[in-house]
């Protein structure tokens, strides 16, 4: 892949993600917290940005997500398919509440 393409593939990552994000705020501050792995004032900050202010930080050539748990447990709960996934991804969204809340603290 030609550093173009990867850094045209990061940018629309991002854009994917800054309004994935604004969208799950507008909706749910606080399961947004959670799930996006932020604080309050993130979230408050993601809110308050313009179209224009969104499209900026999407061009950026960093990635603004990143892999949030580093939990082998969390990991095997979302990728054993052997088991209930409905059971697995809540037992690992507590894991991840859990974490978020020691975080936070």
């Amino acid at each position: 892949m030609k550093a173009n393409e990867l850094l045209e593939q990061i940018r629309e990552a991002n854009l994917s993600y800054l309004l994935l994000a604004k969208q799950l705020i507008n909706e749910d501050k606080a399961e947004a917290i959670i799930r996006l792995g932020i604080d309050e004032n993130t979230a408050d900050l993601l809110n308050q940005l313009t179209t224009a202010q969104v499209l900026r930080i999407a061009a950026s050539n960093m990635p603004m997500c990143s892999i949030r748990f580093e939990d082998p447990a969390v990991w095997k709960l979302l990728s054993d398919h052997g088991k209930d996934r409905a059971i697995s991804g809540m037992h690992a969204a507590i894991l991840m509440a859990g974490r978020s809340a020691q975080i936070s603290a």
